[in-house]
């Protein structure tokens, strides 16, 4: 199968998987679809030998977050600046189709937007991915201790937004902020 055609069934058979994806990294569907056709775009423009659908399919998602991730550090780098300008800023978009999802999954999808980019990105991983620690920390490309650490940050704070969620903490048991649980650094004689 030429790598157009892969793309093309990958598109029509997992698209709203990776809208889906998209979405829980952006908080807004239609920049989630914007971010998918985004990454269909460039993917398309760099042909590929790929084995199968799977890999296709997991290649497109890890374009989606880099996308992602470019597009919160430029967003973040203009946030330094954009007091100079005297243009207001929007309000917040509305999720286009509200009725089509659950009340917990507008609770989470909600919880999930109070969170920075970076645990954002290392909760969706971990636990829509379903990556293990060191794979969010290769995914993203920090140390193992920094996607600890946003892990348990972001874990925190959504459990602060959403309440006690069960089976999270037994998940999230290796999952320890860096230097809970030490003592200072001297030696006791």
């Amino acid at each position: 199968m030429a790598w157009g055609e892969e793309l093309t069934a990958v598109a029509l058979q997992r698209g709203p998987a990776l809208v889906g994806y998209a979405y829980l990294l952006t908080g807004d569907l239609d920049s989630a679809r914007d971010l998918v056709q985004e990454a269909l775009v460039r993917v398309y423009g760099r042909p590929r030998t790929a084995s199968d659908l799977a890999w296709v399919e997991a290649y497109l998602r890890r374009v989606i977050l880099n996308i992602y991730l470019d597009a919160y550090r430029r967003d973040r780098a203009w946030g330094r600046v954009r007091h100079l300008f005297v243009v207001p800023e929007a309000g917040p978009s509305e999720d286009t189709d509200p009725a089509t999802r659950t009340a917990d999954q507008v609770d989470v999808q909600a919880a999930l937007q109070t969170l920075p980019g970076r645990e954002r990105a290392c909760v969706v991983l971990r636990f829509y991915d379903d990556l293990t620690v060191p794979g969010v920390a290769e995914r993203l490309g920090i140390s193992e201790g920094a996607a600890k650490r946003y892990l348990s940050d972001g874990v925190r704070r959504l459990g602060a937004v959403l309440g006690p969620v069960p089976g999270m903490s037994d998940e999230l048991e290796d999952v320890q902020p860096i230097g809970a649980g030490r003592t200072s650094g001297r030696s006791r004689r």
